[in-house]
Parts: structure tokens; C-alpha cells; sequence
């Protein structure tokens, strides 16, 4: 079978080859995009093959071509769903300041901004937790290895480690904005689990995914400490003005940073100096989330290789 596609170009023969031809078209896309295409196009064609167990991989791609599209138009229609959906999605973009006061208080109108900053605060939670989970499913997969329970155990951990990474990048995506895979990497399950379990391993994604999720404990630590703390300041120094002319009423006794009742010409200095902070602290979040985003693209995304 000699079938063409409408580019002219040879309609594949195999899955693996499909998958391929896919990908070169998808070359310079984004490979969290790449990722789910590959998925996307792999279960379909693999489901067609179980539902017609006598025809051969070329006979189901060429009756799917049709249906589904040859390799070169799946992708066309990726890449302009993808454009449609990211369109959709967008948060509204502020305008553009062209002053350094105007850039500077203009981070509070960016949507990124709180996502970024809810990132952090949040961050020392999701990191405790991979942080454990990881630690306790290495180490008793490990130690149960000698026993015929052990290779199980360490696949379904391995397998944990993939889904925590997808679910990770969810989190990702919706606060920091970084297009993320929004399917796992595929997986034949009626592979033998022996197989499976070799593909884990030689599959360097794996062990990025689980570095990655070893790293959020001390970025969530660092995280969280760094925006509570810039923010607890920055109030604390905006609403020192406030209590001080309480505590002149006789209802609080305030004494910090020099600051006391009988030298109210300190006070607006206090309130200006927590303000900026404020806004300093908004843009650190904004800086952070951008590279936790960049961070988090390389470390769990597979990189197409065509």
C-alpha cells in the first residue's frame, strides 16, 4: 500500500512513523502542544488498531486518514487550535506605560501578578507534599525491591511521579501562565508491567519530573518565606501611621523604627516607605513566576526530537 496524503507527501505505515511525521510538523511549535498532539493522535490510532484486530497498522491509517487527517493536517489544526484556545484564555492586557512611575505601579493592573503571587504562598504546601512523596515512594520501592512485590510497587510509584507532574503543571499554567501539557505522556497498558517499567526508566522525563518535584521543597520554603515576609513589611509599615494615632488615643503603645506619637512627621514616610515596598513586592512575584514558569517547562516537558 503506496497511499499519498493531500500535500503529495506518503501517508505513514506504521504508528511510530505517523508519530514522527507528526512531530517534524510540528517542528517549532511548543512542545508542551507537541506533547499533547502526540498523545492525542497515539491513543486514537492505537484504539482503531484494538477495535480492528485484523488489519494491519497501514490499513487503520489509511481509513483513519480521512477521518482524523493525515500527519501534516493534524498539525495544521493543532497549531490553530492552539492559537484560538490561547486567544480565549488570555488574560487582558494591560496598557502599556510609557513613564517609570507608570511601569512601576503599573504590576498591579497584570492578572500574572496574584497568580504569581498566590504561587508562592501556595508553594510551600505542594512542596512539602512532592517533597515527601517522592522521599517515601523512592525509598520503599527501593527497599522492597528484593521482594516480586517490589518491581509493581516501583512502576505505580514511577507512574505517580508522571501524574504529580501533570497536575503540577495544571497548577502552572492556570496561575503562572505557562503553556503546559495538558495530557500525560502515552502509555500501551496491555504492555508486559517488566516493559513498562523499563520505558520509565530509560525515559529521561521521568527524572527531570522527579527533580523537579524534589527542588519545590526549597523553592516553596524560599517562596513563601520571601513573599510573607515582603508583605507582612509592607503593610506593617502602612498601617504603623494608623496605629500610632490609635496608640495616641491611648489605645495601643507603638515603638518601632523610631516611630512614636510625639513625631508625626515620621509617619507619612513610614506609609510611602511600606507602599513602594508593596509594589516591589509585586513585581518580585511577577519576576519569580516567570522563571518558576521556565523552570517548570524544562523540567517536566518532553523536548520533541525529530
Amino acid at each position: 500500500m503506496n497511499t499519498t496524503t493531500s500535500t503529495g507527501s506518503r501517508l505513514p505505515t506504521t504508528i511510530p512513523e505517523y508519530l514522527d511525521q507528526l512531530r517534524a510538523a510540528l517542528a517549532g511549535a511548543d512542545k508542551a502542544m507537541v506533547q499533547d498532539a502526540l498523545y492525542d493522535a497515539e491513543e486514537y490510532l492505537r484504539a482503531e488498531l484494538a477495535e480492528n484486530p485484523g488489519k494491519s497498522e497501514a490499513e487503520v491509517i489509511a481509513a483513519v486518514a480521512g477521518s482524523y487527517g493525515a500527519p501534516e493536517e493534524v498539525a495544521d489544526i493543532y497549531r490553530e487550535t492552539e492559537v484560538t484556545v490561547a486567544r480565549a484564555l488570555r488574560p487582558p492586557v494591560p496598557p502599556k506605560r510609557r513613564s517609570l512611575a507608570g511601569r512601576f505601579f503599573g504590576v498591579a493592573a497584570d492578572p500574572r501578578t496574584y497568580g504569581a503571587l498566590f504561587y508562592m504562598l501556595l508553594s510551600l504546601a505542594t512542596g512539602i507534599f512532592y517533597f515527601t512523596w517522592v522521599v517515601t515512594g523512592a525509598s520503599l520501592s527501593a527497599g522492597l525491591l528484593v521482594l516480586i512485590v517490589g518491581i509493581p510497587l516501583l512502576l505505580l510509584f514511577l507512574m505517580s511521579v508522571r501524574l504529580l507532574s501533570l497536575v503540577e503543571g495544571r497548577v502552572v499554567e492556570v496561575l503562572l501562565g505557562e503553556r503546559m501539557p495538558r495530557r500525560p505522556l502515552y502509555t500501551q497498558r496491555d504492555k508486559p508491567w517488566l516493559t513498562r517499567l523499563k520505558e520509565l526508566f530509560t525515559d529521561g522525563r521521568t527524572w527531570t519530573a522527579m527533580l523537579y518535584l524534589l527542588l519545590m521543597h526549597p523553592l516553596g520554603v524560599a517562596y513563601f518565606t520571601v513573599a510573607v515576609t515582603l508583605l507582612a513589611t509592607s503593610l506593617g509599615l502602612m498601617a504603623l501611621p494608623v496605629a500610632l494615632m490609635l496608640g495616641h488615643a491611648g489605645a495601643f503603645d507603638v515603638d518601632v523604627l523610631n516611630l512614636t506619637p510625639d513625631s508625626p512627621w515620621l509617619w507619612p514616610l513610614s506609609f510611602v516607605a511600606g507602599f513602594l515596598l508593596l509594589f516591589a513586592t509585586l513585581h518580585l512575584a511577577r519576576w519569580t513566576g516567570r522563571f518558576h514558569g521556565w523552570l517548570a517547562k524544562h523540567l517536566l516537558v518532553r523536548t520533541p526530537v525529530v
